[in-house]
């Protein structure tokens, strides 16, 4: 059955939606701590309650399946709740007190942006999606969040925006907390509108371009937090590919493939040494089976992208099979190979990402191939080494060199899978992102506060997590030193 057509949003409706939330940002961002969290947690529990009616229309317009999907709205509701635990917990607001001695009192912590427009990502419909992570790291920071309803979701995008919204009233957030918009005009709307403060966007390296160029160019330029593309690439030394070659090969071929290659992690390359067959072990282990893309768009985009780059001359087919001509959103894994040597000279063209289940194998003669290699890479969220804890004197030189380029530095595992902790980054220089900050993990409510200093004001007219008497119980840095205890000296 086609897919509902979803109007764009109406010139009024957006004007009601952008003027609740600028009414919204005060009442947000004064709640108790306490009463914040407890909104994050009202939308955990809501998702986990209708996630039986909202999984089948995320599989209706995504065809990852149930229980794929299933998992995604446990992983969006932990995620809520870490959030809520993050919030209480209070260190995020970074509190520093250095009190009057040779200079006056001056008290610092992070207050909230405002408003926050998020573009969310199709590949992963909620744990990316209307209350995935970049909305639920601005609602746990006290911003109010208009998202944009990303084309690819018409069934499921009005649903889980209507569980979201309830569950936010039920809870006591004010009227405009969350809000939904559709269309691509209305989405360059909302990154100029003066009410909006920072814009959260996940998807293409050309859109989100795009839109952080609209973003810089505003008469008053906002931060736009863009996670575009990434290749992540994979680097085999000799003592590994010696000890462990088929194993290597067999965690690649999954890791490549995994939800049809639609995972911005997944690993677009990979690096081998010449000896030790495991180019061969590549080819005759390539998966041969029809897979379904989010979309005929997403499919068609693989199939010219994965021709275009299986056509350069500096490349020979691992495994380049034949497509389906009946349903371009069904296609099949292509990888395709080539040597160092082509690889410095044409790394410009063949270091693009192709979204599916596409990687490119490249053949190192000598560990000084290895190295060039890697230093010919940009920005990606990952890169991966895989090597031996003891006689392998390249994997210690590639581990550093990696992390000027790559947000997360694996060793001997494969990057599909983002843990949602305080320790996760998941970000990565330019093209990978456009900032510094994380997009999963506790620290990405970052994105969303600015730092005040506040000198010489009475204690009565402080915020509460600067007062002396600290009664929140969160920890501070007061004259240098952390500690979560009370002043003992009021002013």
């Amino acid at each position: 059955m086609p897919a509902p057509a979803i109007a764009d949003t109406t010139c009024q409706k957006y004007e009601e939606v952008l003027a609740a939330a600028h009414t919204a940002a005060p009442v947000l961002a004064a709640m108790p701590l306490t009463e914040r969290a407890g909104l994050l947690r009202a939308i955990a529990g809501a998702l986990r309650a209708q996630a039986d009616s909202l999984v089948p229309l995320a599989d209706a317009d995504s065809s990852l399946g149930v229980p794929r999907l299933t998992g995604e709205v446990e992983r969006t509701a932990g995620q809520l709740e870490m959030f809520a635990d993050a919030v209480e917990e209070g260190s995020w607001l970074e509190a520093i007190i250095d009190r009057a001695g040779a200079g006056p009192d001056l008290r610092r912590m992070l207050i909230p942006l405002g408003p926050v427009a998020v573009f969310g990502a199709s590949n992963f419909p909620f744990a990316f999606g209307l209350a995935g992570g970049d909305t639920a790291s601005a609602l746990a920071a006290g911003c109010p969040v208009i998202a944009k309803a990303h084309p690819a979701q018409p069934r499921l995008s009005g649903a889980y925006a209507r569980v979201v919204i309830d569950a936010l009233r039920a809870a006591g957030a004010p009227e405009g907390t969350f809000a939904v918009v559709h269309g691509m005009e209305t989405g360059r709307k909302l990154v100029t509108d003066a009410r909006i403060t920072a814009v959260a966007f996940t998807g293409s390296t050309a859109g989100g371009r795009a839109l952080a160029d609209l973003a810089a160019a505003r008469p008053s330029p906002i931060p736009f937090y863009g996670e575009l593309g990434s290749l992540n690439p994979v680097f085999v030394t000799r003592e590994a590919a010696r000890a462990r070659g088929t194993e290597i090969v067999d965690g690649f071929l999954r890791s490549m493939s995994l939800g049809g290659g639609q995972f911005c992690t997944k690993p677009g390359v990979l690096f081998v040494p010449a000896e030790y067959g495991l180019e061969d072990l590549i080819a005759a282990g390539a998966a041969t089976a029809p897979m379904r893309l989010l979309h005929e768009g997403i499919g068609a985009a693989f199939r010219a992208e994965a021709a275009r780059l299986a056509a350069h001359p500096a490349v020979r087919p691992l495994s380049v099979p034949e497509q389906d001509a009946a349903d371009e959103s069904v296609v099949r894994s292509v990888l395709i190979s080539t040597t160092a040597a082509e690889f410095a000279r044409c790394s410009k063209q063949l270091l693009v990402e192709c979204f599916g289940p596409f990687a490119l194998v490249v053949i190192y003669a000598d560990d000084a191939e290895l190295a060039a290699a890697a230093d010919l890479m940009e920005g990606n969220l990952t890169a991966t080494v895989h090597g031996e804890r003891s006689g392998d004197a390249v994997a210690p030189a590639l581990l550093h060199a990696l992390t000027r380029t790559a947000g997360r530095v694996i060793w001997n595992g494969w990057p599909t899978g983002v843990t949602v902790g305080w320790a996760q980054h998941h970000g990565g220089p330019y093209p990978a992102t456009t900032s510094v900050h994380t997009s999963v993990g506790a620290t990405a409510m970052r994105r969303f506060l600015r730092p005040v200093a506040y000198q010489s004001v009475p204690d009565a007219l402080l915020p509460p997590p600067l007062r002396d008497a600290n009664e929140l119980h969160i920890p501070r840095r007061v004259d240098g030193a952390l500690t979560a205890a009370p002043l003992t000296a009021s002013r």
